[in-house]
């Protein structure tokens, strides 16, 4: 693993777009954009500490999580749904081709939680329940599955996705074990890679579960996405982890970390 960027508080929600790897900094409220040469740029502040995400629309226009506020909002930060009907605490969010956005929370991080849908005409409806702690998201190509992490369950579950954003056939696509899964994306060939924070590695799976690659880090990893020039470089988001009482420890020790995977 290589170094490309260092001295963030806790970075999180990575995505590769337009040709630069996409994060949020938690505890900053910053969302960057960092070039493959380890170039960052602030491209958006948001008042919310964590969590932090974010997603585009078809269109192009982006769409960002203000968890604490149960909120998604523009990148001008005016608002695009209220999401409080249907959680008090919101984390990830992923995007469809037909412009509806998936976003998991809950009422109680204790409790199990739930994914909730904005649809391209601004209907905000519950269409999941019982998340064992929702985290990283991705959905198919085909825009025809919603993969969501379970961290509280060690698995990866999966819904069909109905044209007007509903879920059904809910199943395990991948049971990890002992592993949390936090962040996600999907590669050219179906399989996902995952973040584990506590076990410091992000794990490449096909459904079913069979691990396909793993790569260890000397600290939790939070995120990750494949990116560079022609998709084979892993970028992982990791920081030391000190628990919700004392989220960023004593200082920053977030990282962007990549390593090519083939």
């Amino acid at each position: 693993m290589n170094t490309l960027l260092d001295g963030l508080k806790l970075p999180e929600s990575a995505r590769w777009h337009d040709g630069r790897l996409w994060l949020a900094n938690w505890g900053s409220g910053e969302i960057l954009a960092v070039t493959p040469g380890g170039e960052s740029e602030v491209v958006a502040n948001v008042p919310a500490a964590m969590p932090l995400t974010f997603d585009w629309l078809p269109d192009g226009r982006l769409l960002i999580v203000d968890g604490p506020n149960a909120s998604l909002l523009n990148a001008d930060l005016s608002g695009y749904a209220d999401l409080s009907p249907v959680a008090a605490f919101c984390n990830e969010v992923v995007t469809d081709g037909r412009g509806n956005a998936f976003v998991n929370g809950s009422h109680d991080l204790q409790a199990p939680g739930v994914i909730a849908v904005v649809t391209p005409d601004g209907e905000v409806r519950q269409v999941a329940d019982g998340i064992l702690f929702g985290n990283g998201m991705a959905i198919t190509p085909d825009d025809k599955t919603l993969i969501v992490a379970e961290s509280y369950g060690c698995r990866l579950t999966a819904f069909d996705i109905a044209e007007d954003g509903s879920l059904s056939g809910r199943r395990v696509w991948a049971g990890l074990g002992g592993d949390h899964p936090d962040g996600i994306c999907l590669d050219a060939e179906g399989a996902v890679w995952y973040a584990d924070v506590a076990n410091k590695h992000c794990v490449r799976v096909r459904e079913g579960g069979e691990v396909l690659q793993k790569v260890e880090t000397d600290r939790g990893c939070f995120s990750c996405t494949l990116g560079g020039e022609d998709g084979s470089s892993l970028y992982v988001l990791a920081a030391e982890w000190h628990g919700w009482e004392n989220p960023f420890g004593d200082g920053p020790t977030g990282q962007v970390q990549v390593t090519e995977v083939g």
